[in-house]
């Protein structure tokens, strides 16, 4: 009777789960894709400024280094002002991190965004800048953020239905059972993190050409990411990235199908 409890009780938070999650779809009206989404546009941006103060201290905090700082924060709105990015909702404001041996760049929920000086230094152009922060920007406005805070809840879930439905309190070693479900959770959110690279790649092809830069700049930026992740270096980034070769093939295409006849000339690279 107890085991049969433990199975109602499972498949009931399992069905609120998938429900919850289900029942929350909206279109995106910049990138025109229908998303489960679990918040507004105004609790994002409020949860990520709420959370920047906190991200920047885990690298050092700002850097002191004003005529960088500039660069890119003029680099980025560059790309915001001359893209679908402007007719956004989200107030995107652009960092420069003090963390000078660390290669990363992150996008917070709303539209923070950061780069750490160990990536910048190591950056050859002004294209490479704006591929690295195109990419950035590309998941603030496809609410990559507030898509995966909805699966993490779906997953939660799910996770939890597992453990309630395999723990037997007369067989402790049972409770293994939710240790994998969590694993495979976690699994489950990296794997949608990956695709979310790609996309973002996509938009940092379009972001990058549309605001005058070459966008075969990004293909630099996947090298010098790969030689630093061959060197032992600190690259953060590829802890939830797919590898540099995958997303140099993928760009390649992206930008071959954005410009059939070929990348104009002129652009900045």
């Amino acid at each position: 009777m107890r085991g049969s409890l433990r199975y109602i009780i499972a498949l009931l938070i399992a069905g609120f789960s998938f429900i919850t999650y289900w029942c929350k779809r909206e279109e995106n009206e910049i990138t025109g894709e229908t998303q489960h989404i679990d918040m507004t546009v105004d609790q994002e941006i409020a949860l990520g400024l709420q959370a920047a103060p906190e991200m920047a201290a885990q690298y050092g905090g700002l850097h002191s280094d004003q005529q960088a700082t500039a660069k890119v924060k003029e680099i980025g709105q560059r790309l915001v002002e001359q893209t679908k990015a402007g007719t956004s909702p989200y107030k995107f404001d652009f960092h420069l991190l003090a963390d000078e041996k660390t290669l990363n760049a992150f996008a917070l929920p709303g539209g923070q965004i950061f780069i750490t000086a160990g990536l910048l230094s190591k950056l050859q152009t002004e294209g490479q800048l704006a591929g690295v922060l195109g990419h950035e920007i590309g998941h603030v406005i496809a609410r990559h953020s507030a898509e995966q805070l909805a699966k993490a809840k779906l997953t939660q879930g799910l996770s939890s239905a597992a453990g309630i439905a395999t723990y037997d309190p007369d067989r402790p070693a049972s409770a293994t059972g939710a240790v994998a479900a969590a694993a495979i959770a976690k699994l489950m959110t990296l794997k949608y993190g990956r695709d979310d690279e790609l996309e973002s790649d996509n938009w940092a092809v379009r972001f990058t050409a549309q605001a005058g830069y070459d966008p075969r700049a990004m293909i630099g930026v996947m090298e010098i990411l790969g030689a630093g992740r061959e060197g032992g270096g600190g690259v953060e980034f590829f802890q939830t990235h797919p590898n540099p070769e995958n997303r140099i093939a993928r760009l390649q295409t992206a930008i071959e199908q954005e410009f059939p006849e070929g990348v104009p000339s002129g652009l900045i690279k």
